[in-house]
């Protein structure tokens, strides 16, 4: 009989023995995932700002990430990206809260139709407000934005029963809500399209257990139609650019990211092949101290995103030779860690030439469609 329940613990249940203290790239807070993914399994991501560089690197790992919504060949790559297109799976653009990711599944599958359909964009423009900034310059015309709201929701089906891995970053609670329908917004009506109207939006900031709510709905409901998918949870470590409650911006995103953790972890010790990964801890740790993070103290360094990924790809890439691709800090240049450069900014005239393309592509797949239909009837008779 052991002389107290500590004794003959692994190393890393203690924080002397954890290791990462010498150089902060060595700190792996990770122990016993569950399952690996495999180059022929489909994953998909979705989340917050930081779930960007998950797809990015797996994509670089030579890893298998479904993309679902493809930009128009004549759309030059430079600006593709502009147009989010690749950056997820389909154009969800940054799905922040629980919430969204459950109403984004519940508008892919007919469940939910907002009332809202576009925001004005200034006088001629208009922006999808689940979307409202996928589309730089905004639509031409409602009728394109719904068109390719269409065209965006059938590619977010196609992702959901298509993959075999899913991976979603929770990177917020803070939220603005229609007050007719329940509506949620990624922002605030009149940030980026829209007006913001205080009798039809109300400002929510959702608590750890509406979280694991919408989050346990959201993960049972793609089961319902992909059974077998596997999931893996994570906290953006990206602090709030903002807060709409009334105190410093620091405590909101303390708040935020315990609510996140809180259902993170109790959603994932509740369902099968649920696991959670350390992003927020690897990035925040006091290991790390601030070397992970800008001189803005709020953006992660690429050094910060090549440690979570390293280890991630250690433990879940199924062989070790994967976490190899990506360099640590000592093998970037002089040891300089440097954030992800700015898009850069797309001229009006590619925009305009984007757009162009964009309506001719949809016009094209309708007529595809059809003649297609047309064809399988035949075969039929």
């Amino acid at each position: 009989m052991s002389a107290n329940p500590y004794q003959g613990r692994p190393d890393y249940q203690f924080w002397k023995r954890g290791g990462g203290f010498d150089r902060a790239e060595d700190f792996d807070p990770v122990t016993g995932p569950s399952f690996a993914i495999t180059p022929g399994d489909s994953v998909v991501t979705a989340g917050s700002c930081f779930a960007q560089h998950v797809s990015r690197h797996l994509m670089k790992a030579g890893f298998n990430v479904l993309v679902t919504e493809h930009a128009h060949p004549l759309i030059p790559d430079k600006y593709a990206a502009q147009f989010h297109y690749g950056l997820f799976a389909a154009r969800y653009g940054n799905v922040y809260t629980a919430r969204q990711l459950r109403q984004l599944l519940e508008r892919a599958y007919g469940l939910f139709i907002p009332r809202e359909s576009a925001w004005p964009l200034g006088a001629d423009r208009w922006v999808d407000p689940f979307r409202p900034q996928i589309q730089p310059g905004g639509y031409v015309c409602v009728a394109e934005l719904e068109e390719d709201r269409r065209i965006h929701l059938d590619a977010v089906r196609r992702a959901i029963d298509g993959m075999s891995v899913f991976v979603f970053t929770l990177g917020l609670t803070e939220a603005w809500v229609d007050r007719a329908d329940g509506a949620v917004y990624p922002l605030a009506p009149g940030v980026a399209g829209g007006v913001y109207d205080p009798d039809r939006i109300a400002f929510q900031n959702f608590t750890a257990a509406q979280t694991r709510e919408d989050l346990e709905w959201s993960l049972n409901f793609i089961r319902r139609r992909n059974p077998g998918v596997r999931v893996i949870l994570t906290v953006s470590p990206v602090p709030l650019n903002a807060t709409a409650v009334d105190r410093h911006v620091m405590v909101s995103t303390a708040y935020s990211k315990a609510a996140l953790r809180v259902a993170a972890e109790e959603v994932s010790g509740s369902l099968r092949d649920v696991d959670y990964f350390p992003s927020f801890e690897i990035v925040t740790s006091p290991h790390a101290g601030s070397t992970y993070f800008a001189d803005d103290r709020r953006s992660v360094t690429e050094a910060g995103v090549a440690h979570v990924m390293r280890t991630f790809l250690r433990h879940y890439g199924a062989s070790q030779d994967a976490a190899a691709v990506i360099p640590s800090v000592s093998e970037e240049p002089d040891g300089v860690t440097v954030t992800a450069a700015p898009p850069a900014a797309v001229p009006q005239r590619d925009i305009d030439t984007a757009r162009e393309n964009v309506r001719r592509e949809v016009a094209a797949m309708s007529t595809l469609v059809e003649t297609l239909c047309d064809e399988e009837a035949i075969d039929n008779t």
